[in-house]
């Protein structure tokens, strides 16, 4: 290891550029080493690429120690362009659990496949790491449940991907609604447009690629046939596997609705919808309505996954109507109406985003990793703490439920179980691979 009395000297001397440019590169990485926080990223194919920006923005207080992908294609591209990136090799490891071995981590980040975030962040809480989910944070309501209890029980932080949370234009916005800028907040709609194509997975089984362990992959669920087009995106559209688009996107958009209203669970949930635009191989709809029931107030999601037509000019985004005016909010901004519809405020971040983007690095992603690794310094609270953010979650996934069972769902309001209802409740929890069943 390289002194400071060797470095002042070497640097005095003049030593070659190139040499050196390398040498002080490893000694701050040496010199911040105990003020840092070692971070594993997991899952590496899309979002995976946001987290790394947002590490590398966060430099000065974290570092990246880990990258892991069960697809050693994915793995070898990740690595070199974190290389580039950060300016110092992470280490790269195909599977996960022997990255959860080592003390060196102190925060694992989950970017893999919906059926994955769950099960990996409980067994990242056991190893006693703090965590980054992303949304959705389970899979099913049951693993909602179980997580929430797993942090609780485990003491680390979980911090979930609702990184709009930790935009501070939103911060204030909401803080304004919540002060009566608008009367009372009674109703809000979230939606999303996007123009996705058709998916085909093929009739057969296909040949696994040679780089994926497609064994690994799967993990948590039950073992089926490789079958084309279900790796890297595509699983999306998998009951097995994914949640649909409003799991996928609509979290986002759901959550500022619910937070501007100060609404938690609902007493009642409707769902319709279907596949409409192509007669594809989707198990979800490409168009759903959900409607969220409360004691005075209202919120609904419309999902339109093969429809472009915009809302407020925005292809996503949330609008929160009051008794004396409204506020329509995205990840661009927002404006402000009075009550008869004249526009009275506006502002804009000066950054744009598109449905289409699957990765999503921005600036409130950075944010979100700032607040999450100030709260594990002690130096504030998380904006988007588990048990917070499964409430947003397990609404939508009982949209989800709604739809499958076509009919109105009654809900507790306290647990968000369903009410007289058990053939919706089978719905409830997922059957596991044996093995790899969830355990708190």
């Amino acid at each position: 290891m390289i002194s400071r009395r060797q470095f002042v000297n070497g640097l005095a001397a003049g030593m070659a550029g190139s040499a050196f440019a390398s040498t002080a590169r490893s000694y701050a990485q040496i010199l911040g080493a105990n003020d840092r926080l070692n971070f594993a990223i997991n899952g590496l194919n899309g979002r995976g690429y946001a987290h790394l920006s947002a590490l590398k923005a966060n430099s000065k207080t974290a570092r990246v120690a880990y990258v892991c992908d069960v697809d050693s294609g994915v793995l070898a591209k990740f690595a070199a362009k974190a290389e580039q990136v950060l300016g110092y090799a992470p280490k790269a490891e195909g599977d996960f659990r022997r990255m959860l071995e080592s003390k060196e981590v102190d925060v694992i980040t989950v970017a893999t496949p919906d059926h994955w975030h769950t099960p990996m962040a409980v067994l990242g809480l056991k190893a006693a790491k703090h965590v980054y989910v992303e949304k959705p944070s389970s899979q099913n309501p049951r693993e909602g449940e179980l997580l929430v209890a797993a942090q609780k029980k485990y003491g680390k932080l979980v911090q979930v991907g609702d990184q709009q949370r930790s935009a501070d234009y939103t911060i204030k916005m909401i803080q304004k609604i919540h002060d009566g800028y608008i009367g009372d907040a009674y109703m809000a709609k979230a939606w999303y447009a996007n123009t996705r194509g058709a998916t085909f997975y093929g009739k057969t089984a296909a040949p696994v690629p040679s780089t994926l362990n497609w064994d690994l992959w799967q993990g948590p669920a039950p073992r089926s046939e490789y079958r084309e087009n279900i790796h890297p995106y595509n699983w999306h559209w998998l009951r097995r596997y994914g949640t649909g688009e409003t799991l996928n996107n609509g979290t986002h958009e759901v959550d500022v609705c619910r937070w501007a209203l100060n609404a938690e669970y609902p007493h009642a949930v409707t769902a319709s919808g279907g596949n409409y635009n192509f007669k594809d191989d989707w198990e979800f709809y490409d168009t759903l309505i959900t409607n969220f029931e409360y004691e005075g107030k209202t919120l609904s999601w419309e999902g339109r996954s093969r429809q472009g037509m915009r809302l407020y000019d925005r292809d996503r985004g949330s609008v929160i109507y009051g008794t004396k005016g409204s506020v329509v909010i995205d990840r661009g901004g927002y404006d402000v109406y009075d009550w008869k519809g004249k526009q009275i405020d506006q502002y804009r971040t000066g950054t744009h985003t598109e449905t289409a983007d699957t990765i999503g690095a921005d600036n409130m992603t950075d944010a979100h990793f700032a607040n999450l690794i100030a709260a594990i310094r002690g130096e504030a609270k998380l904006n988007s703490p588990i048990p917070v953010a499964n409430v947003t979650v397990t609404m939508l996934l009982l949209s989800n439920i709604a739809w499958f069972v076509n009919r109105k769902l009654n809900i507790d309001p306290e647990t968000a179980h369903i009410l007289g209802d058990s053939e919706a409740m089978k719905y409830w929890s997922r059957t596991y691979e044996k093995g790899w069943e969830v355990t708190v």
